[in-house]
Order: structure tokens, then C-alpha cells, then sequence
């Protein structure tokens, strides 16, 4: 096939593509807040929610971060996003599971870090949302997934939620608006190469 028949041909699919697209659009006009649920074993689901804040805040957006799990150890995410006008950032976490060992101590910290997202998800002047690392804590039970569910639900209605973790729990999934699940097919910690700043830091 020459090059003039291939631009043809793309060209022809290229203008089906966007008839599709325009369609689409078209039909999508309401606007609202949306619930978002990243979850699987990849790497990413928290460094997408953060991609988020990036782009709410270039919007002029409040921000308000709540994360479950994650304790004293600084991230550059946490050391850069505390200096932006805009941003109300909690780490609310003794540490990872594994690291902690004492469900009591864990279920004491994901009720506090709860009541922080409950304030945020009852106020309309958080535009964004981030509640990261929830699906562990919901995993693990530490908090009533019922109860969880109940307050997303009855938040502003422009107001847009990120939940972040592995395992997300069906409940979740089914309330959500979009739901993205990350798959690893290499990381770099399985050949022995440690967490690094600005990558996992």
C-alpha cells in the first residue's frame, strides 16, 4: 500500500473516530462531582490522585489530602503540595500495616483520619478530595464501609473525590463514577532496586 493510500485510509478512520467522539461529548453534558477509585497492585494509584491536585489547583481549586496508612516518613508530594496555597493536608497513618502490627492502634488512627475526611466531605469549599490509601483501612476493616459510603454519598455535589489503595472493596466499586485499576507488569523492588525519591518518595 503506498503512502498516499495509507493517509487515505487514516484519514478516512481518523474522521469515523471523531464523528464517535463528537457524539459523545454531545451526550455528556451534566455536570457533578465525581467519585474515583484507584485500585490494583500496580504502582501509580496514589501519583495519579496527585496528578489531580496538580490540575484542580491550577484551576483555582481547594484541595483537601487525608491519608490512611502512611505515617511519619516524608514524601516529596507531602514536602511540596504543604507549601501551595489552596492545599489542607493530613498524613494521619501509624506507619504501614506490617510495620504497626496492633489492629487497635490502626482501627484508633483510621477513625481520627475518618473524622478529618468527614469535615472536608461536608464542606463545599473542598472542590477535590483525596483519600489516600482508604481501600486498605476499608480492606482491613477499620472503618465501617457503610458508614464510609453513606458520607461520600451525602457530600456537596461539586465535589470531587479520589480514593486510592489496593483491594477496593465491591461496595466502592459500585458507587464509584470511574474506577481504574493498575496492574504491575514489572517493578523495580521485585530486582532488588529500593524505594527512591521522586519515584516512590
Amino acid at each position: 500500500m503506498s503512502d498516499t493510500e495509507l493517509n487515505q485510509r487514516h484519514n478516512e478512520r481518523m474522521a469515523k473516530k471523531k464523528a464517535v467522539v463528537d457524539e459523545k461529548i454531545k451526550q455528556a453534558q451534566r455536570e457533578q462531582g465525581v467519585l474515583i477509585v484507584n485500585t490494583g497492585n500496580g504502582k501509580g494509584k496514589s501519583s495519579a490522585a496527585f496528578g489531580m491536585v496538580a490540575r484542580a489547583l491550577g484551576h483555582g481549586m481547594k484541595v483537601g489530602i487525608v491519608q490512611f496508612i502512611k505515617g511519619a516518613a516524608t514524601t516529596g508530594e507531602e514536602a511540596f503540595l504543604r507549601q501551595q496555597a489552596g492545599v489542607d493536608y493530613f498524613v494521619m497513618g501509624e506507619g504501614f500495616t506490617w510495620e504497626t502490627q496492633d489492629r487497635d492502634r490502626d482501627v484508633a488512627a483510621a477513625e481520627a483520619a475518618w473524622e478529618k475526611a468527614r469535615a472536608m466531605l461536608s464542606d463545599p469549599a473542598y472542590a477535590l478530595v483525596i483519600l489516600d490509601e482508604l481501600n486498605i483501612v476499608l480492606k482491613y476493616k477499620y472503618l465501617d464501609i457503610q458508614k464510609v459510603i453513606a458520607d461520600l454519598q451525602a457530600r456537596p455535589g461539586m465535589q470531587h473525590v479520589v480514593v486510592t489503595g489496593r483491594a477496593a472493596r465491591d461496595e466502592l466499586i459500585e458507587i464509584a463514577d470511574t474506577v481504574t485499576e493498575m496492574n504491575m507488569v514489572k517493578h523495580a523492588f521485585k530486582s532488588g532496586i529500593k524505594a527512591q525519591k521522586g519515584v516512590e518518595l
